[in-house]
C-alpha cells in the first residue's frame, strides 16, 4: 500500500510516499508564491516554474504519475478542538473552512491542496497540529477575556507545530533513553514556536489562538501589545484586511530588517537593521526558555528543530551562550557540524538537534485508524 503524505507550509509543500511503512519517494517544493521557487530532492536543488499551490501539487502528481497512491494524508495546522485523525469529507471541510481564518497562511493553502487531491479519488485523512496541545490545562490555555465570549467563540490557546514537538519529544526520549523528561522544544523556521513538555505531554506552548502569537517569525510579529493594531488602523487609516497582512506577512524578521525574512540573508548583510532583527529574534527565544524553565520546575534537555533550528549554528550559539547559568555547556565544533547532541557530557542540560519528521508521525496516526 502506498500512502502519500502532503505537508503544506505557508510557502512550501513537502511530500513523502511511504510504501509498506518505508519511505519510497520524497521531496520538497519551496518558495511557492515567491521569487525563484525550487524543488529540493535527494540533496539536489532544481529551479522550477510554479506560481501557486495548485501548480506545485500538479508538479508533484506529475512526478508520481507512475506510482499508485492508495491513501493521502495531510497535515492541517488549525483543527480547532478536533483531537483525532479524521477522514476528509464534506462535514470536516465545512468545519475547517470556519477556522481557516485563524491560520490564514497555512489552512487556506492546505484546503486548496485537499480540494485538488479529490481528482485522485482516494481516501484522504487529516492530522492536526493542534491535537498534541490538547493536554494543556485550563490555566495554561485560558485567556483573560470575558469568559462567556471565550466559550461562545472557542477562544483559547490551541498551539501549533504539534506533530513537530511530538516528534522531538519522542526522539529525545529515544536518544537519551529516558521517558520521564522535562523538555523545551524549539521549532524554528519561517514559523516558530516553543513548547514545554513534561513526560511526553505538552504543558504550555508559545503559539495560541492562532499561529501569530509567540516568537518573532519570518513575517509574523509574534507577541505585541494588543493596542498596536487599533492604533495603526486609526492613524494609518487602514482596514482589518490590511492590518492582518501587516501582522502576518509584513512583520517579523522581514518587518524589522526591511529586506528579508531569511536568517541566512540577514547574517550575510550585517547592516544595523538586519543585526537588530536577529537580536530581537534571539531575545524572544530566551524569554520563553526562561518562562518554561519555571513552568517545568527544571529542565533535562533543549531540543532544536525546523529549518533554522536544525541548520543555523550561529543562532543556536547566540541562544545557548546566554544559558550558562543553567550549566548548559556546548561543544562548539559539534554545534557547527549540526550534530545530533551538541552539549558536552558534563552539561547539566542536554542539547539536541532533531531533524523533525512530521510525516512519519502523520503516517503512524493514519495507520492507527484505517
Amino acid at each position: 500500500m502506498n500512502i502519500l503524505i502532503l505537508n503544506v507550509g505557508s510557502s512550501s509543500i513537502k511530500y513523502v510516499v511511504f510504501k509498506n511503512k518505508s519511505e519510497f519517494l520524497k521531496g520538497k517544493i519551496e518558495r511557492i508564491g515567491l521569487k525563484n521557487p525550487y524543488l529540493r530532492e535527494n540533496n539536489r536543488i532544481t529551479r522550477i516554474n510554479v506560481r501557486n499551490f495548485s501548480d506545485a501539487l500538479n508538479f508533484i502528481l506529475k512526478k508520481l504519475k507512475d506510482v499508485k497512491i492508495n491513501i493521502i494524508g495531510h497535515r492541517i495546522v488549525h483543527g480547532g478542538d478536533i483531537k483525532k485523525v479524521s477522514l476528509v469529507n464534506d462535514k470536516l471541510l465545512k468545519k475547517l473552512k470556519k477556522v481557516a481564518e485563524l491560520a490564514p497562511l497555512h489552512d487556506y493553502p492546505e484546503l486548496k491542496v485537499i480540494e485538488s487531491c479529490k481528482k485522485l479519488k482516494v481516501k484522504q485523512y487529516a492530522v492536526f497540529d493542534t491535537s498534541f496541545h490538547q493536554t494543556l490545562k485550563e490555566d495554561a490555555y485560558t485567556y483573560a477575556l470575558p469568559y462567556q465570549l471565550c466559550k461562545k467563540y472557542g477562544i483559547r490557546r490551541y498551539g501549533f507545530h504539534g506533530e513537530s514537538h511530538n516528534y522531538m519529544s519522542k526522539e529525545a526520549s529515544r536518544i537519551l533513553k529516558r521517558k520521564n523528561l522535562k523538555l523545551i522544544t524549539l521549532h524554528l523556521g519561517n514559523g516558530c514556536s516553543v513548547c514545554a513538555i513534561n513526560n511526553g505531554k505538552s504543558v504550555d506552548t508559545s503559539m495560541g489562538f492562532t499561529p501569530l502569537e509567540g516568537l518573532v517569525m519570518g513575517t509574523r510579529c509574534g507577541n505585541i501589545d494588543p493596542s498596536i493594531p487599533f492604533f495603526l488602523i486609526k492613524h494609518e487609516k487602514i482596514g482589518l484586511k490590511e492590518m492582518g497582512n501587516i501582522l502576518n506577512k509584513k512583520s517579523g524578521l522581514l518587518g524589522i530588517s526591511g529586506v528579508s525574512r531569511n536568517i541566512k540573508d540577514l547574517e550575510k548583510l550585517k547592516d544595523k537593521k538586519s543585526k537588530l532583527a536577529i537580536d530581537v529574534f534571539v531575545y524572544n527565544i530566551l524569554k520563553y526558555i526562561g518562562a518554561y524553565y519555571v513552568v517545568l520546575n527544571g529542565l533535562d534537555a533543549l531540543v532544536f528543530a525546523g529549518g533554522i533550528g536544525e541548520n543555523e549554528h550561529l543562532i543556536r550559539k547566540k541562544v545557548l551562550d546566554k544559558l550558562k547559568f543553567l550549566k548548559v555547556k556546548i561543544d562548539q565544533n559539534l554545534n557547527k557540524e549540526n550534530n545530533l547532541i551538541i552539549s558536552k557530557k558534563n552539561s547539566k542540560v542536554k542539547v539536541l538537534i532533531v531533524k523533525t519528521n512530521e510525516e512519519k508521525i502523520i503516517l503512524n496516526k493514519i495507520l492507527g485508524v484505517i
